[in-house]
């Protein structure tokens, strides 16, 4: 008997009956001979780890637009969060952790240079349209690997693909990484408002610190546990009412005073005009396009429209900044 198979034995003595097990996967777009070693979800989560378009989030803006100081939080930084939180969750709730894991470091692979706004921006000049969540799809299915993409299991993708707030993901494992998406965000993003000077601690109402608590880690720490108190050893996957409806008027409370506060998001009526110049100059020049965007486009996996959006959703902000510098911006001449 091989590792693999000791270990789906093993969940099957140790998980909650509600858990998503390894052994019973609906499986993979393409067949493949499974590790010796690793069970599916612990196979896809590695495959994530290694990708290219995981190591890019390091360099992608979460909420603050190129912040000067190291302890903001970047894509990465987020996606490693909500892992950790939607693991210890899962933990708890006996449910399956590699894919929980899985699912948390996937669920943001798609998101654009500068955040939510260089999404917006993409959605309004592509025809296709974008959606972050299903551009970490499509990283997974077409892009990765020069048009190979990286096989994952069905229930993985269902997970990444579900995580917005209006998703319904399949299993419980991905309903966890859906709230835990939303706990992680509210309260890191506190916490960097609250470093950059556009909140204060007093500012938040004294009706949702009375419920989830008087700082970050308290409110963390509240919310972590409703959600495990309203799950365990249910079908579905919940949080006790009171703190899941303070915890939807925190977010909205981030939404007025962090998410649309001018001071924090001066810089992104710039991204507009950048994305849109990179979009429309690889609609008339594909060809400038990386190899591997030109071959997925001419094996008919994406029409150009898509494909160019691949490209440019896929840029880092750096990566964004200075290729339109390079293409847009004069250099001083020298002999």
């Amino acid at each position: 008997m091989t590792i693999r198979e000791e270990l789906e034995k093993r969940e099957h003595r140790i998980l909650s009956p509600y858990a998503t097990f390894s052994d019973e996967t609906r499986g993979r777009d393409r067949e493949e001979e499974p590790c010796d070693m690793r069970t599916a979800f612990a196979r896809d989560r590695d495959r994530i780890l290694h990708s290219k378009a995981f190591r890019r989030l390091k360099h992608k803006t979460q909420v603050f637009l190129a912040p000067e100081g190291d302890h903001y939080r970047t894509r990465l930084t987020h996606t490693l969060e909500v892992s950790q939180i939607a693991r210890s969750i899962s933990r708890a709730l006996d449910l399956n952790e590699d894919l929980t894991e899985a699912i948390a470091l996937g669920h943001d692979l798609g998101h654009t240079p500068f955040g939510h706004a260089g999404a917006r921006s993409l959605n309004a000049i592509c025809p296709l349209g974008f959606a972050h969540y299903e551009q970490s799809v499509r990283i997974v299915e077409v892009i990765e690997k020069g048009g190979k993409g990286l096989n994952l299991t069905w229930e993985v993708r269902d997970g990444m693909r579900n995580h917005r707030t209006s998703g319904n993901p399949s299993t419980p494992e991905g309903k966890v990484v859906r709230i835990t998406d939303k706990i992680a965000y509210i309260n890191h993003d506190t916490d960097d408002a609250i470093r950059a000077g556009i909140l204060k601690e007093s500012d938040i109402p004294p009706r949702l610190t009375k419920i989830l608590g008087h700082s970050v880690q308290e409110r963390l720490d509240v919310m972590i546990h409703a959600l495990i108190a309203g799950s365990i050893g249910k079908r579905e996957i919940g949080m006790e009412e009171e703190i899941r409806v303070a915890m939807h008027e925190m977010r909205q409370f981030m939404f007025d005073h962090v998410y649309k506060n001018p001071l924090a998001k001066k810089e992104e009526e710039k991204v507009g005009p950048m994305l849109t110049a990179l979009y429309e100059y690889y609609m008339k020049n594909p060809g400038q396009m990386p190899e591997e965007y030109q071959r997925i486009m001419a094996e008919g996996l994406g029409s150009r429209e898509r494909v160019v959006c691949d490209y440019v959703s896929g840029m880092s902000d750096l990566y964004a900044i200075s290729t339109f510098e390079n293409l847009f911006v004069p250099k001083a001449w020298k002999y």
